[in-house]
């Protein structure tokens, strides 16, 4: 099992490889492209390595093929295509480390997070047992809490509270009178599992929480969830820097689930939406443009006939959060002038959910910094910071804030600086 490396490991290593064999230091490199040297040394030590943008940049500086840092398929000439049984097994094994080293992970090593990742672990269940009406409506109650801890970006609080429903969700599914709506529940539960933990940075055990979920979702035979487990598992594969997988993984499910959308529940049309906008991060991610704006044109299209935009929704998609997944991959794309000129309308908008308000601060700070005004990027922080206090101490945005601090070589944005060493952030 020690010889299973991350995604972002391997990345890491080609990137240290390409530059030592160069003869190049972190310094020129970073100078090159603009970066101070911490940049580069963030991508050396694995941080940072979701940037697609950077990434791209350094391998056109060092001359890496694109496939090696995750951007592209390899082609016959680069590397053998393995065949799906290859692929599982080396899914499999990945999983199996992710379960041997249960703390090894980029999230915070806290008694909730521990808690969390044995409740995902197969264990014996106790003694069957029958449940009735009022405790299935118990659980879904619970789980409706659940949902919206994740939109309210109270992810402490939510937790210390998936162990203990996802152990009693276990508990009764197998018996109930309706499993498949109970393995429905159950499936939801380790989606917003495998959320949280990509949140956390733990991406090792969010593989493990979408594989229950994908599972789940397949024995409740539920199109709706099946759709929502597809999005969380694409999500997991964007992450790793399986875009290719994810986007043809989404690609395939919504074309089975498409059309008809006048006809469709709003909970169907959510659940639709929102696998294509995943769609369209992880194709932007992998700088497919063309696809991009098919899955951002096919979920306009979808956000035509529903509007979910608020915390205590089953879900939240809406025409407004097409707009912001827009944002998004201007952002990715490294395009900082097109984010920021569609975010401006957002901006003056009110967003019901804080994790979605966020999320547009996030962005708009990102493409701050992507042009090098740094006092509105910080500015653009700290209103997410009071959309969603917990959402801007995730690994992702501190590492932007890292990136930032590092790119004021005067220090003279003292703010930022007092900003990035109360969120923890290395100096």
């Amino acid at each position: 099992m020690a010889d299973v490396r991350t995604e972002a490991e391997k990345i890491a290593e080609t990137i240290r490889h390409a530059r030592r064999h160069a003869g190049r230091s972190q310094a020129d490199v970073a100078t090159a492209l603009g970066y101070h040297q911490s940049k580069i040394s963030r991508l050396e030590s694995g941080r940072g390595t979701e940037d697609a943008r950077v990434l791209r940049a350094v391998a056109a500086e060092l001359g890496i093929p694109l496939y090696l840092l995750g951007l592209s398929d390899p082609g016959p000439s680069q590397e053998p295509t393995d065949d799906p049984e290859t692929e599982d097994m080396r899914r499999r094994t990945f999983l199996a480390a992710s379960i041997a080293s249960l703390t090894a992970t980029t999230a915070p090593a806290t008694a909730a997070h521990d808690d969390l990742v044995r409740a995902l672990l197969p264990s014996p269940r106790s003694a069957t047992h029958q449940v009735d009406t009022p405790e299935l409506k118990s659980l879904e109650s619970r789980l409706a809490t659940a949902r919206r801890l994740f939109s309210t970006c109270d992810y402490a609080e939510l937790e210390a509270t998936l162990p203990s429903l996802i152990a009693d969700l276990r508990e009764v599914g197998t018996d109930h009178r309706d499993g498949a709506a109970m393995a429905g529940l159950l499936a939801t539960a380790y989606q917003t599992s495998t959320s949280l933990l990509l949140k956390q940075g733990d991406h090792g055990n969010a593989w493990l929480a979408v594989g229950r979920a994908m599972a789940e979702a397949e024995r409740s035979g539920d199109p709706v969830v099946l759709a929502s487990s597809v999005r969380v598992h694409a999500h997991v594969l964007t992450r790793a820097k399986h875009t290719a997988q994810a986007v043809t993984l989404v690609r395939h499910t919504a074309g089975q689930l498409a059309g008809a959308y006048d006809q469709r529940s709003p909970r169907y049309l959510a659940a639709v939406g929102l696998l294509l906008l995943r769609g369209a991060t992880a194709a932007s991610t992998a700088g497919d443009r063309a696809a991009t704006r098919e899955f951002l044109d096919e979920a306009r299209d979808v956000a035509r006939y529903v509007a979910l935009d608020g915390p205590d929704t089953w879900a939240n998609f809406s025409p407004t959060n097409v707009a912001l997944h827009e944002v998004s991959a201007s952002v990715i794309f490294g395009d900082a002038g097109i984010a920021l000129n569609a975010a401006a309308p957002l901006m003056r908008r009110h967003i019901p959910v804080p994790e979605r308000r966020a999320a547009l601060w996030v962005e708009a700070a990102r493409a701050y910094n992507q042009q090098g005004r740094l006092s509105e990027g910080y500015q653009a922080l700290r209103i997410a910071e009071t959309c969603a206090a917990q959402d801007v101490r995730r690994p992702a945005v501190r590492d932007l804030v890292a990136d930032m601090a590092a790119r004021d070589r005067r220090r003279t944005l003292p703010e930022l600086h007092h900003f990035s060493r109360r969120l923890g952030v290395p100096a």
